[in-house]
């Protein structure tokens, strides 16, 4: 059954969406970040895993959900706060 209620990700899954539209809204890209840089910001911050894999996984994971999208190799935030 279709459903247009918001899903719901791991909390630790919504850090690192919170980690990636920080960066990618208020630093100077807009055209989004590449995938390796996303990894490697979500795996410096001190509020998420510092694993590779998980990493990757957050990132599929926020691309299948349409929080991100990808554009050219580059992650781009669905819908910045204002």
């Amino acid at each position: 059954m279709f459903s247009d209620e918001p899903r719901s990700l791991p909390d630790w899954i919504e850090r690192g969406y919170d980690i990636l539209s920080t960066e990618i809204t208020e630093g100077d890209h807009d055209e989004g970040i590449p995938r390796n840089r996303a990894r490697e910001e979500l795996v410096a911050h001190e509020d998420f895993p510092d694993n590779p894999d998980d990493a990757d996984y957050a990132i599929d994971q926020l691309l299948n959900s349409g929080w991100l999208y990808e554009v050219a190799g580059n992650l781009r935030v669905t819908m910045p706060e204002e």
